[in-house]
């Protein structure tokens, strides 16, 4: 037997499980009844954007259609590959590496494949570990070593599965849920500090978006029914904040 033939059935079947639950959460995300409000600011930013969110307020996010190719890295862990199969499967590109095992190698893969392809990149910007809301220097240097902006982003859900005893508290919208999902001000040469700050706003602000949303009884600001158009094609409301309505199959924003 050659070396590491007794790990390939584990990757292969964990890399299967994967696919299935990529198109699980794709089809999961179809039903969810989505607003996105976005920062004016954003519209004039066309280079690279350094997305970033806490652990555990990430799926929501998904349901925002991203504005083109969108790199995410992928721990080495025993889960990796069923990760990196489910997120390649939502249209990421994935790159491997963590801050613990190959973090050095895989940000630098990471950087180069933003360069190479005009890309975008997601950060949990917390991981792989916590502790929840502390910032690692992940985002910092890929957006300092690509000139791009660091883009917070927040999410809030009417009704969703919470992973208490996890220590990032993972939230799942349940189908047919209401979520808010909240991009904020670009960050240019931001501390960590700075940017932990944006993304507890961002939270904080989709929290009460949300709120609003449910004492006006769901009613969506326009009755209109909208793509999920990235955010500088979005309509601007004199609050200044761009809010978009997607909703779910079968449904019109109306409903939402």
């Amino acid at each position: 037997m050659t070396p590491g033939a007794p790990r390939a059935a584990p990757d292969f079947q964990r890399s299967a499980l994967g696919f299935v639950l990529g198109l699980v959460a794709a089809l999961w995300l179809k039903t969810l009844r989505v607003r996105i409000s976005t920062d004016p600011r954003l519209q004039a930013e066309e280079g690279a954007w350094v997305l970033s969110f806490f652990h555990g307020t990430q799926f929501p996010l998904l349901a925002w259609r991203r504005r083109g190719p969108t790199v995410v890295m992928v721990s080495h862990s025993r889960d990796g590959a069923m990760q990196a199969r489910a997120l390649g499967l939502l249209g990421f590109t994935i790159v491997r590496g963590s801050s613990s095992r190959g973090g050095v190698r895989g940000l630098a893969a990471l950087i180069r494949a933003m360069k190479r392809g005009c890309a975008d990149a997601a950060f949990a910007v917390d991981g792989p570990r916590g502790p929840y809301g502390k910032v690692k220097e992940g985002a910092l240097l890929a957006a300092r070593s690509t000139g791009g902006v660091l883009v917070p982003m927040g999410s809030a859900s009417a009704r969703a599965w919470i992973a208490s005893r996890a220590w990032d508290k993972f939230a799942l919208p349940l189908p047919f849920s209401r979520v808010q999902v909240v991009l904020g001000a670009p960050l240019r040469a931001a501390t960590a500090e700075e940017l932990e700050t944006a993304i507890a706003t961002a939270n904080e602000t989709a929290r009460n978006l949300m709120e609003r949303r449910h004492l006006a009884g769901g009613s969506p600001a326009s009755s209109r029914p909208s793509e999920p158009l990235p955010p500088r094609e979005s309509a601007a409301h004199g609050d200044g904040v761009r809010e978009l309505e997607i909703a779910p199959v079968g449904h019109t924003a109306g409903d939402a």
